[in-house]
């Protein structure tokens, strides 16, 4: 998705994706960012322009829109939706091993490898022959949304991978400006469900966590889109609403926020204003809008100015680390 300017906080000027040249070269991704200079270079870059812009267009499309919308699901979304149940359905086949120590069961290990074994032909599987010059490009970005297997850990810049991914296959033309909705609804939030389960099954440490002090242990972008989808909900309003019980169970299945402040009531024991001091604080807003703006601010703050989450991000042809044109 080609976003030809990024204004302010969010507001964008967008236009559907320009289609690639025909000698388009595709490249490897690979870490740019080595240094904590370096983050100035990311901060002008496409890479970074086309990322905040397409998580800005998302964050519009949804707006005000439960997942249970009615929304156009193309052939490809649902293929995209069909890869990610395969991956699901592999984590049965990786039990969690016995060992001594509580936290990151080495049977995640198992279970990445075998999608970094199968991931080429998932894509060639999913991906029109036409595009398939894409996919040692695009399919890094898949691999590396699902934690990492030497820490046996998953955090923000894991998701950050996955949105990457869906902003490729934009870029690529495999996804058009009207599955805008359905990349959400469908596909995003399915990863949403993988990565909790892979959290769970798996015991998976929190990467570079802030603890009680960060918004979540392990996401950030869902409660982006997930209060944007809450503009104007007249039953979860005022914001603080989303504490009590009675609207978490009622409505966690239609806003993706909810669904994730159920996760973490699930997961974390005690005072929810002790174990997340953050969230409780943005209960205080008074507008679902102002929320969404702040979390938007918060995001490029807390996570895309962050180097020991930007020192993993892998660029290549489709979001460079050139800087970004600046239009005259």
């Amino acid at each position: 998705m080609n976003t030809e300017s990024v204004i302010g906080d969010g507001a964008k000027v967008e236009k559907a994706a320009a289609p690639l040249p025909i000698n388009h070269r595709f490249l490897e991704p690979e870490k740019a960012v080595k240094t904590i200079t370096d983050m100035a270079i990311w901060e002008k870059s496409e890479a970074y322009m086309e990322y905040i812009g397409f998580i800005a267009t998302l964050n519009e499309a949804i707006k005000a829109k439960p997942l249970s919308v009615d929304c156009k699901v193309s052939e490809n979304i649902s293929k995209l939706v069909n890869l990610l149940e395969k991956l699901d359905k592999l984590i049965n086949d990786f039990p969690p091993v016995e060992q001594p120590q509580r936290f990151g069961n080495t049977a995640f290990r198992d279970w990445l490898a075998k999608v970094k074994m199968n991931s080429t032909a998932m894509l060639q599987e999913v991906i029109n022959p036409e595009l398939h010059l894409a996919i040692p490009e695009i399919k890094v970005y898949l691999e590396e949304s699902f934690g990492n297997a030497t820490r046996i850990d998953y955090g923000t810049g894991h998701e950050m991978s996955f949105i990457m991914f869906l902003c490729c296959l934009y870029k690529i033309g495999y996804l058009q400006l009207e599955d805008n909705v359905a990349t959400v609804f469908l596909v995003f939030n399915k990863y949403l469900d993988i990565a909790r389960r892979l959290q769970q099954t798996y015991r998976m440490e929190p990467a570079g966590s802030h603890g009680v002090w960060s918004l979540d242990d392990y996401q950030f972008v869902p409660f982006i889109w997930g209060s944007s989808q809450l503009i104007d909900q007249p039953r979860i309003y005022p914001p603080a609403k989303f504490l009590e019980e009675d609207i978490i169970d009622k409505f966690a299945e239609e806003y993706m926020f909810l669904s994730c402040i159920k996760y973490i009531k699930e997961v974390k024991k005690g005072p929810f204003a002790e174990h997340s001091n953050q969230l409780w604080s943005i209960s205080a807003v008074g507008s679902w809008s102002k929320i969404n703006q702040g979390l938007i601010k918060m995001y490029k703050k807390e996570v895309l100015a962050k180097f020991p989450v930007i020192q993993h991000v892998l660029f290549g042809s489709l979001l460079p680390i050139r800087r970004f044109p600046i239009q005259h």
